[in-house]
């Protein structure tokens, strides 16, 4: 899966604080997302990510 640094990714599941979106901070075995609602960042691992992934959004240059 093409995930970049930058993307934000809708995601099937909700931050508990109610918001869908996340914004990609890191890349590598595992991801560091900050939910784009509250500002929490979470550390997941990739393959919990990719699976959860509804649609990736990205600013094309």
């Amino acid at each position: 899966m093409d995930v970049r640094v930058g993307d934000i990714l809708l995601m099937k599941k909700k931050h508990p604080c109610g918001e869908d979106k996340f914004t990609v901070l890191r890349i590598g075995a595992d991801f560091r997302i900050r939910c784009v609602g509250c500002g929490r960042e979470v550390m997941l691992e990739r393959v919990k990510v990719e699976k959860n992934i509804k649609k990736i959004i990205r600013d094309e240059e």
